[in-house]
């Protein structure tokens, strides 16, 4: 697997220009230790590039809830197949996800019937365990934003999964286009329009990284009622960012659930790794 699986569900990735990367070769350590510092030099300088003055129409909370309705669960445990495209290559990937709504979300994810990785994202931190190679990495955001080129955090990624909202809060400019509403946001770096169609639900995702010009765009699709509420059975992501050559590359992601469930019992969470990968000082 490439290196971009690690980020699978993170905005699903980090980008090699459609090239293999073979990250065995690369200590996990050293990786996370020099994110980690790149991160910490590079990710305050552009948030505070991105702070621009933003003359928001505000609503209340009891209009923001007539714009959308975000799918309201506890627990989430879904089937999927995710085809990658880029220009080079294409391929296909099954993912299990589980999730408990604004704390955690466990990814298994497998080619041709075998495991190749297992993610777990809480709302700090990024964990993931790539059986193949052996590897095992531990990042916080602001390092997965560096690598990605724009700024990610958990609530883009449960968005990315469930198709809710990620951002609540009463500084939204509201426009209508035809039977669309959009509202437009910023959060950090970040741009955020989110278009709601006529049957309330996010139809639309757009987020551009003001400082790189980099933008992701989601589509959620083929909206089925589950538990009395519509929920995005496809959606498309599009990936479109510079490389460390300014040359555009762009990527896209298609999500099919086969099937999705959604619970109040709580889910278990698996996710085991080697104690000499968690300990490498020790033999």
């Amino acid at each position: 697997m490439r290196l971009s699986i690690l980020f699978l569900f993170l905005a699903i990735s980090i980008f090699s220009c459609g090239k293999k990367v073979v990250i065995s070769k690369i200590p996990a350590t050293l990786i996370t230790s020099n994110i980690d510092t790149l991160a910490k030099k590079e990710v305050p300088s552009i948030d505070t590039m991105a702070k621009k003055v933003m003359e928001p129409q505000k609503i209340d909370d009891a209009e923001l809830k007539l714009v959308t309705e975000d799918l309201n669960f506890n627990y989430l445990k879904a089937k999927s197949k995710i085809v990658w495209k880029t220009q080079q290559n294409q391929d296909t990937y099954t993912v299990d996800i589980r999730m408990k709504k604004d704390s955690l979300i466990w990814v298994n994810i497998s080619q041709t019937g075998i495991t190749g990785a297992t993610g777990l994202f809480s709302k700090s931190k990024v964990q993931f365990y790539q059986k193949i190679n052996g590897e095992y990495f531990n990042l916080t955001y602001d390092s997965v934003s560096v690598l990605m080129g724009f700024k990610v955090d958990y609530l883009i990624l449960q968005s990315l999964i469930v198709g809710n909202q990620p951002y609540k809060k009463n500084n939204s400019r509201v426009i209508r286009e035809n039977e669309n509403i959009i509202l437009k946001q910023q959060e950090g770096r970040i741009n955020i329009d989110n278009m709601v169609g006529p049957n309330r639900k996010l139809k639309k995702l757009l987020v551009n990284d003001v400082p790189t010009s980099n933008k992701m765009t989601m589509d959620f699709e083929e909206f089925t009622m589950l538990n009395q509420v519509l929920f995005p059975f496809s959606s498309q992501i599009n990936l479109d960012v510079k490389d460390k050559d300014n040359k555009n590359v762009n990527t896209l992601i298609t999500i099919k659930y086969s099937k999705v469930e959604l619970l109040d019992t709580p889910l278990e969470f698996p996710f085991k790794v080697p104690e000499k990968l968690l300990n490498p000082s020790r033999k």
